[in-house]
C-alpha cells in the first residue's frame, strides 16, 4: 500500500497508509491520491479520487486532467464505471483517442492548421485528416491531454475538488501567447461532476477548452451506446464538409437525423442515408445550443433504460459536440480488460464552435490580455 493524501470535510490533511479506493461509501466527502505511473522523462503522475458521501466517485489524473473512472449507481444502487479509459498513464500516452481528457488550447478542428489573428498567420500541427483534408485537432500533437498538470486537492463548499493548473507557453503547438489555465473538478452531493474552466493570456490567442470523456451508461466495456436515448436542447447545427470542418452555415436540424430536440434512441438513425452522417461515419457534429446567454443551462440528457442511469449535461457554452465513438474499432483494450468496439462510448463535449478562428460568423474564441475566460459544465447523474 502507498502513502496517500486523504482530505475530509474539515479540510484537515492527513498523510496516512490506506487503500486509495474505499470499499464502502464514506460518511463524509473524501479525496485520496496515489501514483498513476511514470512519464518517459521520469516525472510521476498521480490519480486523485473525489468521492461524495453516497459513493459517487470520480478518479482524475494530473496527466491531461483525464477522468479515468466515474462510478455511478444504477436504479438498484449498483455502482458501475461509466467512462472509457485505461488504468495507467503509459496507455493514455500510447493509444488513447482522448479518453476522458481536458482538451486545449483549442478543442475540435482548425481547418488546414492555420488561422490569422491581428494580421499575422499562425500554423499549427496537422494531426488529423478526415476525408483526406488535413486539420489541427484538439490543440495539436501535444495538446493539453498529454501534458502534466499541477494538481491541488481542495474541499470547496464542503465538496471534494481537484484544482489543476497548466501554463502553456508562447508558441506552444504554434499558438501565440502564454496561456495560464485552471480547471477545477468538483464532486457534489447531487452526484454531479462539475468542471469549472478559467484562462488568462499575455497575448491574443484562440482558446476553446472542453472535456472528452467517453460515456457508456451500461458501464465501460459493456457493449455499445446505440440503445442510449439522447435529447439535446439544440434546434440548429453547424454542418461540415468531408473534412469535418464547418461550412460556416448555421442550419435547422428539423426533419433530419440530427434532430434530437425530442428524445431519440441513438442507433435509430445513425446509419441513415444522410450526407452529414456519411461525413462523420455517424454523429460527430457541433450542435448550436438554444441557450446562448452564457448562463448555466441544460444542454442534453442521456438515458440508458436497462440500468436506469440518466445523465444531464448543463453548460455555459454555446455549442455541444456529440460524438458517437465512430472511430473505435475494437482494437483498444480498456481498463476492464475488454475491447472497446465500434460506438461503445459517446462524448458530449461542451464548446465554442469548431474552426471559429476562421469563421467570422461564429461566436469569437479569441482571448485577449486583461480578459479572463470562464466556463462551467456539469454532468449530473440520477436514475429513472
Amino acid at each position: 500500500m502507498k502513502n496517500i493524501l486523504r482530505l475530509v470535510c474539515s479540510s484537515v490533511a492527513v498523510l496516512q497508509l490506506a487503500v486509495p479506493l474505499l470499499t464502502a461509501a464514506p460518511s463524509s466527502p473524501v479525496i485520496t491520491m496515489k501514483s498513476f505511473g511514470q512519464l518517459p522523462d521520469g516525472r510521476q503522475t498521480h490519480l486523485y479520487t473525489l468521492e461524495n458521501a453516497s459513493g459517487f466517485r470520480a478518479d482524475i489524473t494530473d496527466l491531461g486532467g483525464i477522468v479515468v473512472n466515474l462510478l455511478v449507481p444504477d436504479k438498484n444502487g449498483q455502482l458501475a464505471d461509466v467512462s472509457l479509459g485505461f488504468d495507467n498513464a503509459a496507455q493514455y500516452l500510447k493509444e488513447s483517442p482522448f479518453f476522458g481528457a481536458l482538451i486545449g488550447r483549442y478543442g475540435n478542428r482548425i481547418a488546414h492548421g492555420k488561422f490569422t489573428l491581428d494580421g499575422q498567420t499562425y500554423s499549427l500541427p496537422l494531426n488529423d485528416k478526415p476525408g483526406d483534408i488535413p486539420c489541427s485537432l484538439h490543440g495539436g500533437t501535444v495538446g493539453f491531454d498529454k501534458v502534466l498538470w499541477q494538481g491541488r486537492p481542495q474541499i470547496i463548499d464542503g465538496n471534494p475538488a481537484l484544482v489543476l493548473t497548466y501554463v502553456s507557453r508562447d508558441g506552444e503547438q504554434g499558438y501565440p501567447g502564454t496561456l495560464t489555465v485552471e480547471v477545477t473538478y468538483t464532486v457534489t452531493p447531487k452526484n454531479e461532476l462539475r468542471i469549472d474552466y478559467s484562462a488568462t493570456t499575455d497575448k491574443a490567442t484562440p482558446v476553446n477548452l472542453t472535456n472528452h470523456t467517453y460515456f457508456n451508461l451500461h458501464g465501460e466495456g459493456e457493449g455499445t451506446i446505440l440503445d442510449h436515448v439522447l435529447m439535446m436542447k439544440a434546434a440548429k447545427t453547424t454542418p461540415v464538409n468531408a473534412g469535418l470542418i464547418p461550412t460556416g452555415e448555421i442550419v435547422s436540424v428539423a426533419g433530419t437525423p440530427l434532430d434530437f430536440t425530442k428524445p431519440h434512441v441513438i442507433g435509430e438513425r445513425i446509419d441513415a442515408d444522410n450526407e452529414q452522417l456519411k461525413f462523420g461515419g455517424g454523429y460527430d457534429h457541433n450542435w448550436v445550443l438554444d441557450n446562448q446567454d452564457g448562463k448555466l443551462a441544460l444542454a442534453a440528457t442521456v438515458h440508458e433504460p436497462q440500468s436506469g442511469r440518466f445523465m444531464e449535461v448543463f453548460t455555459t457554452e454555446p455549442g455541444l459536440q456529440f460524438y458517437s465513438g465512430n472511430f473505435l474499432t475494437g482494437a483498444i483494450t480498456g481498463k476492464s480488460g475488454k475491447k472497446y468496439p465500434h460506438r461503445s462510448g459517446l462524448c458530449l463535449e461542451t464548446q465554442h464552435y469548431p474552426d471559429s478562428p476562421n469563421q467570422p460568423a461564429f461566436p469569437s474564441t479569441i482571448l485577449r490580455p486583461g480578459k479572463k475566460l470562464t466556463s462551467t459544465t456539469v454532468y449530473r447523474f440520477s436514475t429513472k
